[in-house]
């Protein structure tokens, strides 16, 4: 077996096209292992240690193609003329007038914009955001491995300047009717929502949409807005910016657990507000949850969203379908007394929601979500108990794709998570919207068929965040899913609370199953019979 590496100088591409260019090229005939990466620091270390160290590796540059090859029954040259015909086939880039390479020169041309999304490696992000927000432009600032330092100078300033600094690692919003980054096609209407949530913005906002209501803006504020060193900057900003929006009559605040006095300063906000309005602290405690004035606490991302439609005054009649308890039973049976959870999220919010109800319901779970404590792992650890993983956390999307942009991350994990012929009860969520992959679903079916050849003792649970207008259609990739044998609950709680109901059910028949000890008579009856036989 051949192993080679070459380096073509200067020669940049997006990372997602050189993911699926390696896996193309994975698929021809005496390519045994192909890997096509800008060589990033980062990238030339995973590579070093999938056995790739080349001199020529080592004095690659950022700006630099790297190719990997392992190649059996094909050359060099021929696997490079693959190459060439693959990168050949990209769509033509566009001009530069139209597409202009700095900030400056995008002002200059269109010089009306008054918001800027910047996504950049996070070295470089945050001095890109200060030059926008010093030329007075709203900031969304996608970019994540950003300094919380940096991150409180640039809200800061955005503060001081009357502005909007969504970020740094905002990855939803809303502005105007216009989705933004990760976001999903919604109508317009009379809810507004502030979220250190990017999955808790779509989660909720698809919710509204499927229950006929609509958003107004969903103003993300990046992941650690509420934490007690930022303070809530920008999600108070918001907060007061929809509290005067005229066409705003519901407030929905999202987060993940805020720092408790920072969370008793969201709620006041709120409450200045007058307007009507729902809190959802994603797994907070329940003494976080008491209800204030106008204030309503919701437990879930699907709840907040139910509260938000009825207190817009949209009625809706029947139930909402939740999950059979006769279902859980029969896959309880099935699974047997050993089953294991492997959760793979592609949300971190939806993640921590599903990861919240799990604990809540008694069932330990090994997560990266978890903070710390016996249950917290790394984003690559394999334990043999329950697990859940936010494959979107940082330490896994560093100079890689984020698995909703590229779901084969989802299916590499899946198939080496199911590998061993266990009882396995997967749950995932499926994120649709712009930026997302445009047939995830189909991906996902792939990754199950393969995982079910080696592990037939799967079951697979899923929710869908979406809704009909996306480009991918709510309705669709349900139907992909439950073509794929995948159970579709209606929300991402229904669908977690459906995994602890059948988790509750094997744990049960596993201790019903435990030999009974004989149990010793009772001092007393040991003294009767003693006296019996004298």
């Amino acid at each position: 077996m051949l192993t080679e590496v070459l380096v073509r100088k200067d020669s940049y591409h997006d990372s997602v096209l050189l993911m699926r260019l390696s896996r193309e090229l994975e698929t021809k005939a005496g390519v045994v292992e192909a890997v096509v990466a800008m060589a990033t620091p980062h990238n030339r270390d995973l590579l070093a240690a999938r056995g790739f160290a080349r001199p020529t590796l080592a004095s690659a540059g950022p700006n630099d193609l790297v190719i990997a090859l392992r190649l059996d029954g094909t050359t060099v040259a021929e696997a490079e003329t693959v190459i060439d015909a693959l990168l050949e086939g990209r769509p033509a880039a566009a001009t530069a007038e139209s597409q202009p390479v700095s900030l400056g020169a995008a002002l200059a041309l269109c010089p009306e914009i008054n918001l800027v999304l910047i996504s950049l490696p996070g070295e470089h992000a945050g001095r890109e955001a200060r030059r926008a927000l010093a030329q007075d432009r709203h900031v969304m600032l996608f970019s994540d491995n950003v300094s919380v330092e940096e991150e409180v100078a640039l809200k800061t300033l955005a503060h001081e300047r009357g502005l909007l600094m969504m970020g740094p690692d905002c990855g939803t919003a809303i502005i105007n009717g216009k989705p933004l980054a990760f976001a999903n096609v919604v109508r317009r209407g009379k809810i507004g929502i502030v979220g250190a949530a990017g999955t808790g913005i779509q989660e909720i906002s698809s919710c509204i949409h499927r229950l006929g209501g609509g958003v107004s803006q969903a103003i993300g504020t990046g992941g650690r807005d509420l934490s007690a060193a930022v303070g809530a900057l920008t999600t108070l900003t918001g907060i007061q910016a929809l509290g005067a929006d005229p066409d705003t009559a519901v407030l929905v605040v999202v987060s993940k657990p805020p720092a408790a006095k920072v969370a008793a300063k969201v709620v006041a906000a709120v409450r200045a507000t007058g307007k009507p309005a729902v809190v959802h602290f994603v797994g907070a405690p329940p003494h976080t949850r008491q209800r204030s004035q106008n204030v309503v606490f919701a437990t879930s991302l699907a709840g907040a969203a139910k509260t938000a439609c009825r207190l817009s005054g949209l009625r809706r009649r029947g139930r909402t379908p939740g999950f059979g308890h006769v279902l859980a039973t029969r896959v309880a049976r099935a699974l047997g007394s050993e089953a294991r959870l492997v959760g793979l999220f592609c949300g971190g919010t939806t993640g921590a929601e599903a990861l919240a109800l799990l604990t809540g319901a008694g069932i330990a779970v090994h997560s990266n979500l978890h903070k710390d404590g016996p249950l917290a792992i790394g984003a690559g650890a394999h334990v043999d108990g329950h697990l859940l993983l936010d494959l979107g956390d940082d330490e896994l999307t560093r100079g890689r794709p984020h698995p909703m942009i590229e779901p084969e991350l989802r299916n590499d994990r899946l198939v080496g998570d199911l590998e061993a012929p266990r009882p396995t009860l997967l749950l995932f969520d499926l994120v649709l919207g712009y930026g997302a992959h445009p047939d995830p679903a189909g991906v996902l079916a792939r990754g199950l068929a393969a995982a079910r050849a080696r592990n037939p003792a799967l079951v697979a649970v899923a929710s869908v965040t979406g809704t009909d207008e996306d480009p991918q259609s709510f309705t669709s990739q349900r139907r992909r899913l439950l073509e794929a044998g995948v159970l579709v609950m209606p929300d991402n709680r229904t669908a977690a609370d459906f995994v602890a109901a059948v988790l509750c059910r094997t744990t049960a028949r596993r201790k019903a199953s435990r030999p009974r000890k004989k149990a010793s008579p009772a001092p007393a009856t040991r003294a009767a019979r003693q006296r019996g036989r004298r």
